[in-house]
């Protein structure tokens, strides 16, 4: 992973690029919420829009159900149970910012990022929501403690990110461990507890993104693991950076 100082360091310019390039860059925090609350598709919309890009949502108002994606506000790390699905487990946004992305994989199509115009991403960050993140770590009713009552089970939780071109065909998929306790030695296994870059550079230009699940928690209806995770900050890759410089993007700010 690399480091978050450093990414910090690059996304500044890549921020102020946007301006420029027309880049799509999404932070949730154009979205309205009440304090410690969150959107899940109740107004049966089928998604919602942030920055440049296209959330989908399923509701089903008969099962007060849904999937796809959703958006919070919800602060408590220390939330736990079905209760806790829109929590992300660092507590707040990516960057200590106060909105920030909830995905569910359901029953229904994948959750999907459509992008305003198909573009290549440097990448977006990613953590564990409550519900799984304690259901991974204690175990509950329906999943098992990672790595068992030893720690030395190998257990695993994976997202993957796929991207599709304008024609709907697959440009490459990208795969992220949320959890891996696969290690020899235990004091390596982990549960992701803090937001996390996740690099999409190798899926080349996309128009959307669409994303899934799996665990080594499985039985034959599929995952036991609850299947949820938090997103936030989806970055375009700044190649307008490498065909002006940094000179070059001052230089036609000032001209503006």
């Amino acid at each position: 992973m690399r480091h978050p100082f450093l990414h910090a360091l690059c996304l500044a310019p890549v921020l102020a690029l946007a301006e420029v390039s027309g880049g799509a860059i999404v932070t949730f925090e154009d979205l309205s919420l009440a304090p410690e609350s969150y959107w899940n598709g109740q107004d049966g919309s089928g998604g919602f829009a942030s920055g440049g890009a296209f959330f989908s949502n399923h509701y089903d108002a008969a099962w007060d159900s849904w999937d796809g994606f959703a958006y919070s506000n919800l602060t408590n790390p220390e939330a736990t149970g079905i209760d806790a699905q829109y929590n992300a487990i660092a507590g707040f946004g990516q960057g200590g910012s106060d909105t920030y992305g909830v995905a569910f994989v359901g029953w229904e199509q994948p959750p999907t990022v459509t992008l305003s115009r198909p573009q290549s991403l440097e990448g977006l960050y990613v953590t564990n929501s409550n519900y799984t993140y304690y259901a991974m770590l204690q175990g509950d009713p329906f999943s098992k403690q990672f790595g068992g009552t030893t720690g030395n089970e190998e257990d695993w939780f994976k997202l993957t990110i796929t991207g599709r071109d304008t024609t709907g065909q697959v440009t490459g998929s990208v795969d992220f461990f949320l959890a891996d306790f696969r290690f020899a030695d235990n004091s390596l296994d982990y549960l992701v507890d803090t937001w996390q870059f996740v690099d999409l550079t190798s899926l080349g230009q996309v128009e959307t993104l669409e994303f899934a699940l799996s665990s080594s928690d499985a039985g034959v209806f599929g995952m036991n693991t609850p299947g949820y995770f938090a997103i936030d900050t989806i970055v375009p890759e700044p190649a307008t950076i490498v065909l002006l410089g940094l000179g070059g993007l001052l230089a036609a700010r000032w001209r503006r």
